[in-house]
């Protein structure tokens, strides 16, 4: 498979970073590349990987990158966290594909994470080469995802939920009744795929391994943020993204139907495909997933 990995060059005030990118195909074919945004805020592109489907399956360039803070890219330990913002990664997205050259015609596709950094990066900065969004499993407004998951929550039993919010009251989550219980909500709210796909148990891992971006912008417990996206939401200016977008999601996940609402009814152009799951579709329901975003990017 034709792949291309490096980096660019990222200047943030008077300092310079480094986004670690990977091309699957080639930019220079005449298909208009995907560009994808993983998730997190805070976890590697790793887990994303499998979207070179797109490219055996329909020749679009794919494009990954890790974010700033994770991954391949630099990492910034010492950064307050005020340094991490939604606009910072807009800024790199832009850098990014000026940087390869793709800025005036492109595709996006954002999971999770990336999916309300891409809705809001679209709805503030209305990127002229922009032809196509995909906004996959990803919610509207922080509120919104958390009273989904809290929902979730509810329908375990009473003594699990309480023990789960007494940890999270009392800071012992690296406790190891904590960590076991969460595994058992994640795998029937983020991905049903049992055992879980290599490259998604990378990806958590890499938070891990720095959790700077992850505790700084939600903070280190489940079920209720306390970073700087607690008051994140889109759902003001998501009226303002005009190109064709799709929306997926699951019914047992976090961005369930009521969560992603405000995109269905708010965006113009949007079409809305539902899978049968959780949050992951690309491990879960792989063939549908893959066969919808094809169909929705070979429109035009």
């Amino acid at each position: 498979m034709n792949s291309n990995t490096g980096t660019v060059d990222f200047k943030v005030g008077d300092e310079t970073y480094q986004t670690w990118y990977n091309i699957v195909g080639d930019l220079k074919s005449g298909k208009r590349p995907l560009v994808t945004l993983h998730g997190g805020p805070g976890m590697s592109h790793i887990y994303m990987i499998s979207h070179t489907e797109i490219y055996s399956l329909y020749g679009i360039p794919v494009i990954f990158y890790d974010q700033l803070g994770i991954g391949k890219s630099t990492h910034l330990r010492d950064k307050p966290a005020e340094f991490w913002t939604p606009e910072l990664f807009m800024d790199q997205l832009d850098n990014l594909l000026v940087q390869l050259g793709i800025e005036s015609d492109f595709d996006l596709l954002g999971h999770s994470w990336g999916g309300m950094l891409a809705a809001d990066y679209v709805a503030q900065r209305q990127p002229p080469g922009l032809h196509r969004l995909v906004i996959s499993s990803a919610p509207p407004s922080e509120q919104l995802w958390e009273e989904s998951m809290l929902g979730h929550l509810e329908a375990f039993p009473a003594e699990f939920k309480e023990m789960v919010l007494r940890h999270e009251r009392e800071g012992t989550v690296s406790s190891t009744e904590y960590q076991a219980a969460i595994q058992v909500f994640m795998n029937k709210h983020t991905c049903q795929t049992i055992p879980w796909p290599e490259e998604l148990i990378a990806a958590f891992a890499s938070v891990e391994e720095d959790p700077t971006v992850s505790n700084a912008m939600l903070g280190p417990v489940q079920f209720h943020a306390t970073g700087s996206l607690t008051t994140w939401s889109v759902i003001d200016r998501i009226h303002r993204i005009s190109c064709p977008t799709l929306v997926t999601n699951g019914p047992e996940e976090g961005a369930q139907d009521y969560v992603i609402a405000p995109f269905i009814e708010k965006i113009p152009k949007v079409k809305w495909v539902r899978f049968a799951k959780s949050h992951i579709a690309f491990f879960e329901d792989r063939d549908y997933y893959f066969k919808a975003i094809g169909d929705f990017l070979r429109v035009d």
